[in-house]
């Protein structure tokens, strides 16, 4: 059985809509650009404290970030 990463993201669409930079995002959660990108494309899934710190960078609830996908549900790739 694979491992699939079921916690998904909409932090580079929310960069997009506000013209925000990796780096801009790193700067305000106190990460590294390197670790935002590994968010970003699903690879790493970040501590509680700094999914809500995303979120907050972002004036949305935690919910719009980050989504995550129950097995067995939800239609297959």
């Amino acid at each position: 059985m694979s491992m699939i990463n079921r916690i998904h993201n909409q932090i580079r669409d929310l960069r997009a809509e506000r013209g925000m930079t990796q780096q801009d995002l790193a700067d305000a959660i106190q990460v590294t650009r390197q670790t935002v990108i590994a968010i970003e494309q699903d690879k790493y899934s970040p501590s509680l404290e700094t999914a809500f710190k995303i979120a907050l960078v972002f004036g949305v609830p935690l919910e719009k970030v980050f989504q995550y996908k129950a097995a067995g549900r939800g239609p297959r790739a």
